[in-house]
């Protein structure tokens, strides 16, 4: 279903956007090294490994979200340029259109992933090997429910305020999602709240294999509910959107 010629040139435009290499690129591993390395309990047992290695599983959750949303929200801006209706005029389908977004963000949320756990690999970041894969590879997976969050924002706003606004809120979803602030330190009220946001499951599930908590059924279900629901959301824009052509 996707082609590998619009692949190819979403990549192509992904990579050479240097605003989104820095936000997905430079700034996580920029949080890392100084929520992770400049930490007064850097050193602290986190699970099987240590506090640092906790924050570079979150950190690279935290680069896959940006990158697989900003991904996913270019498609307001091909809308604004009329790229999607001249697409609409080719003999590619509409999934696979929507199949090769979400693979570009996909590939963009694995680039950024990958830069995390370099910077992180010459760190005292402390895990066991198997931790080390398995945190990167549910890290990389589980930021497809930013990608269709990325889609169905990019059918819902204007594309001269789709960027000013998923900034801020991914920033806010962080922090309440328990990306910066480990939820243990929050009150129950907080706490509450935390579990309900998409961050929270991702997170909770990409950091498993490191802290072994009871809650991966329950992020589990967080993960799959939300990409539900933002499938669901896009999938409504994209016809609406459509129908207009």
């Amino acid at each position: 279903m996707i082609s590998p010629a619009i692949l190819r040139i979403e990549l192509r435009r992904m990579i050479r956007n240097r605003r989104t290499l820095i936000f997905t690129v430079v700034m996580p591993p920029v949080f890392f090294e100084i929520f992770g390395v400049g930490n007064s309990q850097a050193h602290d047992r986190a699970g099987s490994g240590n506090v640092i290695a906790y924050v570079l599983v979150s950190m690279a959750v935290y680069g896959a979200m940006l990158a697989s949303t900003s991904a996913g929200a270019s498609v307001s801006l091909e809308r604004a340029a009329g790229w999607s209706r001249q697409l609409r005029l080719t003999p590619l389908k509409p999934a696979a259109y929507i199949a090769t977004k979400l693979a570009v963000a996909l590939a963009m949320s694995a680039i950024a992933v990958a830069v995390v756990y370099a910077v992180g690999s010459t760190s005292e970041a402390a895990m066991p090997s198997s931790a080390w894969i398995s945190t990167a590879l549910l890290a990389w997976a589980c930021s497809l429910v930013f990608a269709a969050f990325g889609l169905f924002m990019g059918y819902l706003l204007p594309s001269e305020n789709v960027m000013q606004v998923l900034g801020p809120v991914l920033a806010l979803l962080s922090f309440a999602g328990g990306l910066f602030i480990p939820l243990n330190q929050l009150s129950s009220g907080f706490r509450a709240i935390a579990k309900l946001t998409p961050v929270y499951g991702v997170g909770e599930v990409a950091r498993n294999p490191l802290t072994h908590d009871g809650r991966l059924v329950s992020a589990l279900v967080n993960v799959v509910v939300w990409t539900a629901i933002f499938s669901v959301g896009a999938a409504v824009r994209f016809r609406r959107d459509t129908a207009r052509v």
